[in-house]
């Protein structure tokens, strides 16, 4: 027996509030980075993917390439789920939860110290994007990991609003990125900024990186960890569900997928209910700012400011939206969402267009753009969670979510900007994040009324 198995476990709801705290930290300070990146991009392409680098704007192939970096991370996000999964699944949520924290830490601060186009030449661009690569590995392990440890260690009734923890910290870490871009552009004038003051937010990650880790290495496994499977003291079996051994035959819900045929149907299907969430949540919350730049004449700190607002709109509907999708399901909240998006993205983004609109009206657009893609941030990690039976859950919900996000999200950015240059239609992120969801909403309407009543499995 090890001394780790000697000492008493803490008292569940302790248990689970230090998993739910442990959980929630990684996905900040990832989401952080992304929000930065996506902030900076438009100085992360006159540093990295111009001829001339140093040059304010960096012109709009230098910000496809940009771009073009960020959806590669993404496209190595399954990768990290594989991987990363099946380490979380044989042998304990922990370890991947320390592996995935320690690489994205390690890969954010390199980034903030690699050298620019003037310095090193064409290698730089090179570098980046490799350091994205890791950042996508780790990425597309964090999700599957910390979901599963949330929803694992929820109490009865209590998944929707555990699991909307993990989109709530998405929202801090974006805002967190968003506000620090902000700051650092109303106090260093801009040549300062493109010069070495982008390097600052990046850094800030190996601080953020050492308490997260800390936090995990402390972890104990989710209550109903199978005997003899992840290794490490189990909490005292409390505020969750029973976990069924056995795995029932339901495709779709919290009976779970019995196969792997079932296992991968899920998978698809997975994507398909969340492909909105990923597809707006990008288009809205990261591809914005250099957006409004970029197409239409937005200075970089006016930008900046609704990109704040559009994500103190989403942070505020998170946690909301978990806990009334314990009450009234996860069916009626995301549907909202997605229909909600589908029917008002083009008047919102008009709003913004508009030379007549008032601060007021702009900021109460880019509000309520927030708050619906929360409809379907809040309810969702749970979802995908209640689609999985534990043996699978972190590989399976963490794929679902790396394989959307790697085309609905990591594409948005580099397929925005693209077509937006080649049509001159400013009105190109509505369409993508108005037909994302409308599908979306089709597949949202195959979840049934009581999936979140069901035991976990």
């Amino acid at each position: 027996m090890t001394p780790t198995e000697l000492l008493p476990a803490p008292p569940p709801h302790a248990a689970a509030r230090r998993a739910l705290l442990a959980g929630s930290a990684g996905n900040l300070v990832e989401w952080y980075e992304f929000g930065v990146y996506g902030c900076f991009a438009t100085v992360i392409a006159a540093n990295f993917f111009t001829p001339h680098p140093g040059t304010p704007g960096g012109g709009a192939e230098a910000l496809v390439a940009t771009y073009a970096s960020f959806a590669l991370a993404f496209f190595f996000r399954p990768v990290g789920a594989l991987l990363f999964g099946r380490i979380g699944d044989r042998f304990g949520r922990r370890p991947a939860l320390v592996l995935v924290i320690g690489l994205m830490t390690l890969a954010t601060t390199l980034i903030g110290l690699l050298p620019t186009r003037a310095d090193i030449g064409a290698a730089a661009p090179w570098l980046l994007t490799f350091l994205r690569v890791l950042q996508g590995l780790s990425a597309g392990g964090e999700f599957g990991g910390a979901v599963s440890l949330m929803v694992e260690y929820a109490p009865p009734g209590r998944r929707g609003l555990y699991g909307a923890w993990q989109s709530f910290t998405v929202a801090l870490g974006l805002l967190a990125g968003a506000g620090t871009a902000a700051a650092l552009a109303a106090v260093l004038p801009a040549e300062a900024l493109y010069a070495w003051g982008w390097r600052i937010p990046f850094l800030l990650a190996l601080p953020l990186g050492t308490v997260a880790l800390w936090l995990r290495a402390a972890l104990d496994e989710p209550p109903g960890a199978p005997p003899g499977g992840p290794p490490g003291r189990s909490a005292a079996a409390g505020p969750t569900e029973a976990v069924d051994a056995t795995d029932a035959t339901g495709p779709t819900g919290p009976t779970g997928p019995a196969g792997p045929g079932e296992q991968a149907r899920a998978v698809v299907l997975g994507i398909g209910r969340i492909m909105g969430w990923s597809a707006a949540g990008y288009a809205f919350l990261v591809v914005l700012p250099s957006h409004l730049q970029s197409a239409l004449g937005a200075s970089f700190r006016d930008a900046l400011l609704a990109t704040a607002l559009v994500n103190l709109g989403f942070a505020a509907s998170i946690l909301p939206a978990g806990l009334l999708s314990d009450r009234v399901g996860r069916r009626p909240v995301m549907l909202g969402g997605a229909l909600g998006i589908a029917v008002l993205a083009h008047p919102l983004l008009h709003l913004l267009q508009s030379p007549g609109a008032s601060p007021q009206t702009r900021a109460a657009a880019v509000l309520t753009a927030g708050v619906l893609v929360g409809l379907l941030a809040g309810p969702g990690p749970a979802m995908l969670a209640e689609m999985f039976p534990r043996r699978v859950r972190c590989t399976g919900l963490g794929l679902s979510y790396a394989l959307a996000n790697a085309v609905f999200s990591g594409c948005a950015g580099l397929f925005i900007t693209a077509l937006t240059a080649r049509t001159a239609d400013t009105a190109i992120p509505a369409h993508y994040a108005a037909g994302a969801c409308a599908l979306s909403a089709v597949a949202l309407l195959t979840l049934r009324g009581n999936d979140h009543r069901e035991p976990l499995r």
